[in-house]
């Protein structure tokens, strides 16, 4: 018996949202989620009932089962994939397989977190590590905390290819001169590299302004099949492609600091949608800490590798710069509650719809952009997620 092969359904975003954000103290992180998601719905216009997908991760015993019966879902498709900072772009990727593969219709992922209330209520302490089980029972005994990790191949950066201090610096100049024009960013008063330099010391050669800021907040994404785009509200955002690549765990099993598992995810991702990085308009990426920003500039190939450091500088990475990063402020100015992969997506589909207001990017003949990348890390450069963007289908 011969079978006819279905071609794959175009998916798009076509709702996102933000719930409260930056210091929320009287909401849980199960209210942060049905604020997004809620959101999220009136921004596509589409109904609740639509939704048969459905993906959380980081909240419950049972994630995402906790999650959807909170929010009234009874879906026929999950995933609570966790794998850091990336969750979000890696958990995008695999909806976008089950909508475009005929699994499910519509897929709502949403995020929420009280890290920054649950600390100042004494309803948790700050972590250092991840825990000091199986491999990370080598590491975590002698100290060897989550920022000392990305400090140490910050250091392995700036010996191997001459990556300055200033260099860095201007990843969090530039972050919060973003977060300026976005009137939900956490920190926006503007600072300068001599600030950043003369922080408090956090882990050699990160000072505090290096590191990311600890905010309360949540969001949410809704995927849907083209056939759906019709009856939503605004524009749809299609997703172009994507691609997802792990690392290592332990330190020792990561065979070069320098070069992160964004140099696979994004060429994957990037290869699928059939654009080059020098097409893309604007780029979302995790930016837990400097470094991160810098070598995951050079891992989806936006400049050489080693070349990161001069790349960053001249106001390169602004709003109006050549090529516009973390545009809302990122995680070291916006807003930071956790796992903020989801957050990129979030501020992607808004630039590419023209929504951002005052910190809104434009081509150089004064349109909107055409195609943006979001790439999220997680764990200690361990795992990669990059998703292209683009307001024009594939």
């Amino acid at each position: 018996m011969s079978m006819t092969a279905r071609a794959p359904r175009p998916v798009a975003v076509v709702g996102v949202a933000l719930s409260d954000t930056g210091r929320v103290d009287g909401l849980t992180p199960y209210a942060l989620h049905a604020q997004a998601a809620r959101r999220a719905l009136a921004d596509s216009g589409l109904e609740r009932g639509v939704v048969d997908g459905f993906g959380s991760a980081g909240l419950g015993v049972l994630a995402p089962v906790e999650v959807a019966e909170y929010l009234g879902l009874r879906p026929t498709w999950v995933d609570s994939t966790s794998v850091g900072g990336a969750t979000w772009e890696v958990m995008a990727a695999h909806a976008v397989d089950a909508i475009a593969a005929g699994h499910a219709n519509a897929v709502l992922l949403v995020y929420g977190s009280t890290a920054r209330a649950d600390i100042r209520a004494g309803r948790r302490t700050s972590n250092l590590s991840f825990g000091g089980r199986g491999p990370l029972q080598f590491e975590a005994p002698y100290g060897h905390t989550l920022v000392a990790k990305y400090a140490m191949a910050a250091r392995r950066h700036m010996h191997q290819y001459g990556t300055t201090l200033e260099q860095l610096a201007e990843v969090a100049v530039q972050a919060r001169a973003n977060a300026a024009t976005n009137a939900d960013a956490m920190f926006r008063d503007p600072i300068t590299v001599d600030d950043v330099l003369a922080g408090p010391m956090i882990a050699d050669p990160f000072t505090k302004l290096h590191c990311c800021i600890r905010s309360d907040g949540g969001c949410a994404v809704l995927l849907a099949a083209a056939e759906y785009v019709p009856d939503t509200v605004k524009a749809p955002v299609w997703v172009l492609g994507s691609g997802t690549a792990v690392s290592h765990t332990t330190m020792s099993e990561w065979e070069d600091f320098t070069v992160s598992p964004a140099a696979v995810s994004g060429r994957t991702a990037f290869e699928r949608a059939g654009v080059r990085p020098a097409d893309i308009d604007l780029a979302e990426i995790y930016d837990a800490f400097t470094y991160m920003t810098l070598v995951t500039l050079e891992d989806l190939g936006f400049c050489a590798k080693g070349e990161g450091g001069a790349f960053v500088e001249k106001g390169r990475l602004l709003t109006g710069g050549a090529l516009p990063v973390n545009t809302d402020g990122g995680g070291l100015s916006a807003c930071h509650p956790g796992m903020r992969g989801l957050f990129l997506l979030v501020e992607a589909v808004r630039q590419l719809r023209g929504e951002a207001g005052p910190g809104q990017v434009r081509r150089a003949d004064g349109t909107l952009p055409e195609l943006a990348v979001a790439s999220g890390t997680g764990g200690w450069f361990c795992s990669s997620g990059t998703v292209v963007l683009g307001r024009e289908r594939g």
